[in-house]
């Protein structure tokens, strides 16, 4: 009897099993080249995971200084966990990137969006020094792609700390776990200019409105 009853049991733990593994097999983006790598500025090519021969990378020339604007209009604020919007505090979006980020990420970033390939997108990282610049830095970074007339980007690390050694300054047996990517809600100003591209349901700016807005 108690073979019988256990036996929906484990065709159940069983189903859970799959499924669990189904989810942790999920796709994830292989560098496939390191373009560029110093102690300000690390540019990767990556395989762009979700691309298809109707959404793929549009190498693209985009002058320094029209790039730094653009980049300049993004700004940012980290989504919120809490369900109950009267426990939220309105914190206002905060600038993407500092000056000084934009001065060490644009020229390489520039050049880096003329050689990516059609099936790749750009992975890049800014480090700035941290609140002891001696054990930590902050890390601010995530992934570019350009589609036709649409500039991607998305934020994984924003001014997110991080130690400098692999193992902990304080304990180098059980090290600081390496901060996890994490959520953000993305703006673009002017407002107008931020659309979705329609293909890869994703916001972007719209290169060529954006084009018309300097003169270029």
């Amino acid at each position: 009897m108690l073979e019988t009853e256990s036996k929906p049991v484990i065709a159940l733990a069983t189903a859970a099993l799959s499924l669990l593994g189904l989810f942790s097999c999920a796709r994830l983006p292989e560098t496939t080249r390191v373009f560029h790598d110093d102690e300000r500025v690390t540019v990767k090519m990556e395989t762009d995971i979700d691309g298809t021969p109707e959404t793929r990378t549009t190498p693209t020339d985009i002058p320094p200084h029209e790039l730094r604007k653009l980049l300049r209009g993004f700004s940012l604020r980290p989504k919120a966990s809490v369900p109950i919007k009267a426990l939220l505090v309105d914190v206002p979006p905060r600038k993407f990137l500092r000056e000084r980020e934009l001065e060490a990420l644009v020229p390489v970033l520039q050049e880096a969006m003329q050689k990516v390939s059609s099936r790749e997108r750009i992975a890049f990282e800014v480090t700035s020094p941290g609140r002891n610049p001696r054990y930590w830095r902050e890390i601010t970074g995530g992934w570019i792609k350009v589609r036709g007339r649409y500039f991607h980007l998305q934020v994984d690390y924003f001014h997110v700390e991080q130690p400098i050694r692999k193992t902990d300054a304080y304990d180098p047996y059980y090290p600081s776990p390496w901060t996890p990517e994490q959520d953000y809600s993305l703006y673009f100003e002017p407002e107008g200019l931020y659309v979705m591209d329609p293909l890869i349901d994703h916001w972007a700016v719209d290169l060529n409105r954006f084009r018309e807005t300097t003169g270029q």
